[in-house]
């Protein structure tokens, strides 16, 4: 079983999540940049960047984005996307832990539960070290995650997906195991590529997320010397992060001057 993003699954990346609302999920980025923000955002900073699509649009719009990830597979497929378009965009590849640019950003946004990967404690904490680093004083940080109380009464399950191709179709299956005392949720997925009925490519991938609760978070993040200004429903961010909501969105900026 292979490590997350990798070729196979990164090539398949974006035909997976099609259906995902990327462009609705950069005008929520740009409604938190109006409502929170104590200065015009310019420049972001996307860790865990993965395929690009948030940093793509973004740059669309106006920004001038720098992509984050781990994964050279996926960061070949942004560097792609953004090629296409001569967009203000920059990539490196790098761990979010550990991660120094030496420069500061108005934003830094970590989305598609790009926390979540980090499942140790000091792994959550290195991450949003790094977000504080590279944040200009009264800078936001933004990110969503697996909300904790949703993820304990919905409760993961098994799931089948498939997605026509041009010559055939990609068929994902995902198991889902829970360890409620650690905060993990431990899904292994298995990809098929097949045309016609014969499969052409297979993988496997184990991906280890974390949910947090809110309270916690609200530590996480004053330890890391941001407080928090909003947590709310994502992508329905003025209702409440309940049971009902399996995504939060948080809102932070830096401690001196925080709203």
């Amino acid at each position: 079983m292979t490590t997350p993003f990798e070729r196979e699954y990164a090539g398949a990346y974006d035909a997976l999540y099609g259906d995902k609302d990327y462009d609705g999920e950069c005008d929520l980025l740009e409604e938190v940049f109006r409502r929170f923000a104590r200065f015009p955002i310019r420049t972001v900073l996307d860790l865990g960047c993965g395929s690009g699509s948030h940093a793509v649009r973004l740059a669309r719009r106006g920004f001038s984005v720098t992509g984050v990830d781990r994964s050279v597979a996926m960061l070949a497929v942004a560097k792609a996307k953004a090629a296409s378009d001569d967009l203000p965009t920059s990539w490196h590849e790098g761990d979010i832990r550990s991660l120094d640019l030496h420069r500061e950003f108005d934003a830094v946004v970590m989305m598609f539960a790009v926390l979540g990967y980090q499942t140790e404690d000091q792994g959550v904490l290195d991450a949003l070290a790094t977000a504080r680093r590279h944040l200009r004083p009264d800078g936001l940080l933004i990110l969503d995650c697996w909300n904790g109380p949703a993820v304990l009464s919905q409760r993961p399950g098994d799931r089948v997906k498939e997605v026509p191709t041009g010559s055939g179709k990609i068929v994902r299956t995902a198991s889902a195991a829970l360890d409620v005392e650690r905060h993990l949720c431990t899904v292994r997925y298995r990809l098929l590529r097949l045309e016609g009925d014969r499969v052409t490519a297979e993988t496997e991938e184990e991906h280890r997320m974390r949910f947090f609760f809110p309270r916690e978070i609200e530590l996480f993040l004053r330890t890391s010397g941001l407080r928090l200004v909003r947590l709310g429903a994502f992508p329905d961010f003025d209702r409440p992060a309940g049971e009902a909501a399996w995504n939060a969105l948080v809102v932070a900026t830096t401690e001196t001057g925080a709203t």
